[in-house]
């Protein structure tokens, strides 16, 4: 087995890496052969985004499940939502995605998905990297020698499985023109095909099929400034951003401005529970504008950690009918699969304009609206654990949510501290009615609070 560099991020993500430094060919080839073992050695469905690197992981990854003993279909570049639906379409033992996300293009990642379509869980990453660790056969009988089979109907099961669940014809009558900006990732091959089958006029924004990103490939506000433009240069209604493995969505309104990653999941709630009042799920970090918009409904939101698989998993012990990754523009819609998924996002949205005939800024007046602001504390994760176990306690009256780090609501504002997955600081989310100041006021409020309690 290929060593685990240090620098190489293995958790509920997957595994992710620089190509070439952290994350290697070999490095792929074996966590592969692992997974395939994992699996019981079925059929492997392999699917990637668009990075330069890609052809070549996607490659180590084949070989691996091949030499575990594993059939292999190959997707080619496919949204990572699909590579779940087709999952289970396909009756496969499991799937590897292989992208790295919102991570600039010299990253790449694999991602494993199990036979229910859904990510590895942190106890099904343990043991398949207790699998890793063990000592693999690499002996291969002329018996054992599987085939590679290739899948080039991926997306239309997964589009068809949206369009099968909206009012396509309430779309279509409407006419609406829309900018999509796909980052140069997989959304090049997909999204305007996808929205014209919905009769939509599509300006295309970074649509190049070349996987060079040329904006930063994570969709926030501040990355959008091409869209926006675009929006209000060509008079569209609406504006969609995707990530470059179109999981995550975030959308921009008719006057040109980006709503962020928080608010772009509202619009798809507020349809989702016009169609079907049920229970929302929410991970830890989620606006509190999505529990006002389902108390409107008279249905409870329950919260998961961060991660999109801890909402996935939350979704299916509530059975729940939506699910939101509000920090990262996650949306998880259970009619079709509870991944999150940018087009089923787009879909949603679209839906809603056509049926209630507003203006994505007329049907946000009706959202509640919060001020927000980040910090962050450098901290080891003794000192981390530490600190958030005194937060908890000095807390402990206003019984704080302790899911996934500390989240502590007061009347017209929240704030959460959790120890990063991914660095070695506390981040701290905070959340005001009133405004950004309140908002910026409380963060460093409790910014100082541990910075204290650290130094203790």
């Amino acid at each position: 087995m290929s060593p685990v560099r240090r620098n190489l991020k293995v958790g509920v993500s997957g595994v992710r890496g620089i190509v070439g430094e952290t994350l290697s060919p070999a490095l792929a080839a074996d966590f592969a052969a692992s997974f395939g073992n994992f699996s019981g050695r079925g059929c492997i469905i392999v699917g990637r985004d668009t990075r330069p690197s890609g052809v070549m992981i996607e490659n180590a990854v084949a070989a691996g499940l091949l030499a575990s003993g594993a059939d292999v279909l190959l997707a080619g570049i496919v949204p990572t939502p699909t590579l779940q639906i087709v999952v289970r379409h396909y009756d496969a033992a499991g799937a590897v995605a292989i992208t790295a996300s919102h991570n600039p293009s010299e990253w790449n990642a694999l991602k494993f998905i199990d036979s229910s379509a859904f990510f590895l869980t942190e106890t099904g990453m343990n043991a398949l990297l207790d699998t890793y660790n063990q000592p693999q056969d690499s002996t291969v009988e002329e018996s054992d020698y599987r085939s590679i089979g290739i899948i080039d109907d991926a997306f239309k099961i997964h589009a068809d499985r949206i369009r099968a669940r909206i009012d396509i014809d309430a779309i279509r009558a409407a006419k609406l023109k829309v900018a999509a900006d796909c980052c140069n990732g997989v959304g090049a091959y997909y999204t305007k095909e996808f929205l014209e089958s919905l009769g939509c006029e599509v300006v295309p924004v970074f649509d190049e099929k070349d996987g060079l990103f040329r904006r930063p490939p994570e969709p926030v506000a501040a990355n959008l400034t091409r869209l926006c433009e675009t929006v209000t240069a060509n008079g569209c209604a609406v504006g969609f951003a995707q990530d470059p493995d179109g999981d995550r969505i975030s959308l921009v309104d008719e006057c040109g401005r980006a709503l962020g990653e928080q608010y772009s999941t509202l619009i798809p709630a507020l349809r989702v529970l016009q169609r079907n009042r049920g229970p929302v799920v929410a991970n830890i970090q989620t606006t509190k504008a999505l529990g006002d918009l389902a108390a409107r409904f008279d249905v409870p939101v329950f919260y998961s950690k961060v991660g999109e698989v801890n909402v996935a998993e939350a979704m299916r012990l509530r059975g729940a009918v939506f699910g939101c990754e509000g920090g990262s523009g996650g949306i998880l819609w259970s009619e079709v699969h509870p991944c999150r998924d940018s087009f089923s996002a787009m879909a949603l949205t679209l839906e809603e304009l056509a049926l209630s005939r507003k203006t994505v800024s007329e049907i946000m007046s009706d959202m509640s609206h919060y001020s927000s602001a980040v910090r962050k504390l450098p901290c080891s994760a003794q000192g981390a654990n530490q600190a958030l176990r005194a937060v908890a306690k000095r807390y402990a009256g206003r019984r704080p949510l302790l899911l996934d780090g500390v989240r502590i609501e007061f009347e017209d504002s929240w704030v959460l501290v959790r120890q990063s997955n991914t660095e070695p600081v506390i981040r701290i989310y905070a959340e005001s009615v009133r405004s950004p100041r309140d908002a910026a006021a409380l963060a460093e409020r409790f910014l100082a609070e541990l910075n204290a309690l650290v130094e203790e």
